[in-house]
């Protein structure tokens, strides 16, 4: 069992990146098994590269032990939006989400609905608030047979009631685009038909990796329309012919992944099962707490939800439309990395987020609130 202390001294970005939600910064394993990797592939020594061949059971073992799935029914993929590509293609009838989710979702219905009209969006309003268990419901028809949703809200940093959904929603199939909370929210994947999550944000194992697992359910249901030749049931493809998709999830794979990127992959969610995702999100909930009282220090209205049970790791501050570039130049002067849009700030902290961060922050909203007090 490795500590949360432990952990968190594996990073080693700069102070004053508060960002997570966008890119995360490579730490130690990801960067040490890249490097690992990579010096294997440079010398080719005799039988060596054989062991690359195992990096796809590696990573898959590696995810199903992270969202308590089998690993032959998770597949790899190099981002969120390939994994929920594949799976709306793969959908017969009606998909209930909301057009305010992050784009990766939408984009999938539509592109589905559009080219093989099979699948049909059903567009949740949520009158500009949270996708919940009691907004599905009340929208929830017999042509539906999907609902999909963001586990955190990329813009509001809303943090989704998986267990709640998956109650009103019945036998549907849930879809979670899981991309803004896999690593360091403790959430009930196991409720769940099909998720999708890239490794780039807070698993922080860098672009290129990530991943598409579907419960028995889901594979009964999905249809796998973009599967190519890398696995079939048929073990030798140099026959004449182009045989059926393989069963299970392996069929929603369209070619060789690169086994270096699972590797990185691997690395990094073995690191995070060692360390136990209750603890990172425990301790990331105390920095989220610290960046809400900073700004509650320096009046900034902090427009998502203070709850715990509805917060993961974003925070988005509101200011009055004619300060926004008042906080933006704030931050910026004072080397605080943060995702300005739509008239918001987003914060978005990790457990190795240090005092030196927190320092630049409050330095930053100190200047901020001098300046508008002027």
């Amino acid at each position: 069992m490795t500590t949360i202390d432990d952990f968190s001294a594996g990073f080693t970005e700069e102070p004053g990146y508060l960002d997570f939600a966008s890119v995360g910064p490579l730490g130690r394993a990801a960067i040490e098994e890249q490097i690992a990797q990579v010096e294997l592939m440079r010398r080719a020594r005799f039988g060596s590269l054989a062991s690359l061949a195992g990096q796809d059971a590696r990573v898959r073992a590696a995810v199903g032990a992270l969202i308590g799935f089998r690993a032959d029914q998770v597949v790899f993929q190099p981002n969120t939006g390939s994994g929920l590509m594949h799976a709306m293609f793969g959908i017969t009838g009606g998909v209930l989400l909301s057009a305010a989710e992050s784009p990766a979702l939408p984009f999938a219905a539509v592109r589905a609905a559009d080219s093989l009209s099979v699948l049909a969006p059903h567009w949740l309003d949520t009158a500009g608030g949270p996708v919940t268990p009691g907004v599905i419901r009340d929208r929830l028809t017999p042509s539906i047979v999907a609902v999909a949703v963001s586990l955190v809200d990329y813009r509001t940093g809303y943090l989704s009631d998986i267990e709640g959904i998956r109650q009103v929603i019945g036998d549907r199939l849930l879809i979670v685009d899981a991309m803004q909370g896999f690593g360091v929210v403790d959430a009930p994947f196991e409720l769940a038909d099909v998720i999708a999550s890239g490794g780039q944000t807070w698993v922080r194992a860098g672009w290129g990796t990530g991943f598409l697992a579907l419960s028995d359910r889901a594979l009964e249901r999905l249809t796998p329309v973009f599967s190519g030749f890398t696995h079939t049931d048929v073990q030798d493809l140099s026959l004449d012919g182009v045989p059926p998709p393989a069963r299970g999830a392996a069929a929603y794979s369209i070619s060789h992944p690169s086994p270096i990127d699972q590797a990185r992959f691997a690395a990094v969610l073995e690191e995070i099962d060692a360390v136990g995702v209750p603890a990172i999100s425990a301790r990331l909930a105390e920095k989220v707490s610290r960046v809400i009282d900073l700004a509650d220090e320096y009046a900034l209205p902090v427009a998502s939800s203070r709850a715990e049970n509805e917060r993961a790791g974003i925070i988005v501050l509101e200011p009055a439309a004619d300060q926004l570039t008042v906080l933006t130049v704030s931050l910026f002067n004072h080397g605080v990395t943060a995702t300005v849009s739509g008239g918001t700030v987003r914060l978005s902290p990790h457990v190795s987020t240090n005092e030196e961060s927190f320092d630049a922050l409050r330095a930053a909203f100190m200047n901020y609130a001098s300046a508008i007090t002027v």
